[in-house]
């Protein structure tokens, strides 16, 4: 009897001690049962913020084991599900609101509030990566999630494609993005975004026909979207198929009848077939929907300058640079354009004063060079070419233009020396081809003279430009006369004035009279320095090219507008 009074004085001194630590443990219950209640009606984001610290108030509190893993469940789907209403709101925005980064930055903690307690949520780890590609995201986060939410979705096809094309977007080797874009497509063969993000990746790499191939189905997915048409336009014109483009750009057109955007790409078109007018065409309606648009306004100025109204050209240029004097490209065009015209001082002041505010282009150096040769500086033009060769020695253009503008000075072993580099990066230029051969036949100086490869460079020249340049059928000839064939050399001299135009046929009636007289044609346009001409003692004959032949001294072609930027 003793014993049973013992026993149950221990059992109720145990539940005098249990009972308040139990309650202890537990004095964060009703805060947590509240924050349950308010989650099942809960309807703004108010409400729940309210249900997050009710969660949170109750684990400070604290909680049983049971009720610490439910309050924690609650607080992390509740903070997760605040975070992507706030960020499917800020995605849905069009145009952004101004305050998005504020918006960005209140989803995104609570993003990861919800994830340092529940991470494997393959659906909020993706909007953490979408969130980070913002502007002043973090791009080790990016990476990190979009990893998490690959992994995480086997069994969600669709957000593992998403997840997938956004990496294959960020990953820098070719392999990579086409290994992503491979398995998206594997896991949902009908992913809009993979099919157009895996045909611009085949079309950088050249492969247009399997670029085709997915923007043709990614057209049957979906007819409506114009951003594909464009791109298939894109596509069509790299394979010479230019009215399957128009048809492309028309229906983005039809889809996006404000946006210039196609106009501008049908007037890319015309002008790559000297379709000038119709270029201009499209060209004046998208200048109607964008009327300060500076894409629009430059590539018209390029096409007023194809049909040789420079005056409406400059107007063009002028607008954009009143809009802004520090577009460059406006400025490299409005030299282009007075070039054109032929006012070569006022385009190499466009250039000068644009080398002046920008930091130093090989291009511009480029252009100012060809600029000073086509004004007759050509001192200055060799000096810029020679800059860029410092830079660049295997420059093509520079060694062709510094070897034009030394011949055009009399410097023809100079000459000759860049006119033989060029040629073993570029053997079958016919205009190199065609002034080294010249300038082998018809040098006053004996020891550069080498009739018999000169007409191995002639005969490549004619064969490449198919017997139709009068100048290297005078090239032809002269290399003929050099080696004592006058007959064959008068017989493609009178072939050069058959086909000449206008202005060159008196030069061409001189070259004739002199193989009429028996002799071989010379020329040296101007005196050379005598301490840089001594071809015999300093520097040699030139040397033999393996690669047979191709232009005679010319003026430097029409220059080509650079590109404008894109819209």
């Amino acid at each position: 009897m003793r014993a049973i009074v013992r026993c149950a004085g221990m059992i109720c001194l145990a539940a005098v001690v249990v009972a308040p630590m139990l309650a202890a443990e537990n004095e964060g219950l009703a805060d947590l049962d509240e924050a349950t209640r308010l989650k099942v009606v809960a309807h703004t984001l108010g409400d729940l913020g309210q249900v997050i610290q009710l969660c949170e108030s109750a684990l400070e509190k604290g909680l049983d084991e049971d009720n610490t893993k439910l309050a924690k469940t609650l607080l992390a789907a509740t903070s997760i599900q605040r975070g992507m209403i706030v960020a499917d709101e800020l995605f849905d925005q069009m145009p952004p609101d101004p305050n998005w980064r504020q918006y960005r930055d209140f989803a995104l903690r609570n993003l990861e509030k919800g994830l340092k307690i529940d991470p494997r949520q393959p659906r909020a780890q993706l909007m953490v990566a979408k969130l980070n590609l913002l502007p002043g995201g973090d791009a080790e986060q990016v990476k990190r999630a979009l990893d998490q939410a690959i992994q995480l979705s086997t069994d969600e096809p669709g957000l593992r494609a998403a997840a997938l094309t956004l990496r294959a977007g960020l990953a820098e080797a070719p392999e990579k993005k086409l290994a992503d874009l491979n398995e998206a497509l594997r896991a949902v063969p009908h992913a809009l975004a993979a099919l157009r993000a895996r045909a611009g990746l085949y079309a950088d790499q050249g492969q247009y026909d399997k670029a085709l191939a997915d923007l043709d189905r990614a057209v049957q997915l979906k007819p409506d979207h114009p951003g594909t048409h464009l791109l298939r336009a894109v596509v069509l014109v790299e394979l010479k198929r230019y009215d399957e483009a128009i048809a492309s750009l028309d229906k983005a057109h039809q889809l996006q009848p404000n946006s210039p955007v196609p106009l501008i790409q049908k007037a890319r078109i015309y002008g790559l077939e000297e379709n000038f007018k119709a270029a201009l065409h499209e060209l004046n309606l998208a200048h109607e929907l964008a009327p300060a648009n500076p894409t629009v306004l430059l590539l018209r100025a390029t096409v007023y300058q194809e049909l040789g109204q420079g005056d409406k050209a400059l107007e063009d240029v002028d607008a954009v640079l009143a809009r802004n004097p520090d577009h460059a490209d406006a400025r490299r065009l409005r030299a282009l354009v007075l070039a054109g015209e032929g006012k070569f001082d006022a385009a190499i002041a466009e250039m000068e004063q644009l080398q002046k505010s920008q930091a130093t282009d090989p291009m511009d150096r480029l252009r100012l060079a060809m600029f000073y040769a086509a004004g007759e500086k050509p001192q200055k033009a060799v000096d810029l070419y020679t800059k860029v060769l410092e830079q660049q020695p295997d420059n093509a253009f520079a060694l062709r233009g510094r070897a034009d503008a030394l011949l055009s000075m009399g410097k023809h072993a100079q000459a000759i020396a860049d006119y033989e580099k060029f040629l073993k990066l570029n053997p079958d230029d016919p205009g190199v081809l065609n002034n080294l051969s010249w300038v082998l036949s018809t040098s006053p100086f004996d020891q550069l003279r080498d009739g018999k490869r000169a007409l191995e460079l002639a005969l490549k020249a004619c064969e490449l430009t198919e017997y139709k340049k009068a100048h290297i059928l005078s090239t032809l000839a002269a290399a003929y006369a050099e080696l004592g064939q006058f007959d064959t050399a008068i017989q493609w001299s009178q072939k050069a004035l058959e086909v000449a135009s206008g202005r060159e046929k008196a030069s061409l009636e001189k070259e004739l009279a002199t193989y009429k007289q028996g002799k071989p044609f010379r020329e040296l346009l101007s005196a050379p320095e005598p301490e840089q001409e001594k071809p015999a003692e300093e520097e040699g004959p030139p040397e033999k090219h393996e690669q047979a032949p191709p232009e005679k001294q010319q003026p430097p072609d029409k220059p080509e507008p650079p590109a404008p930027p894109e819209a």
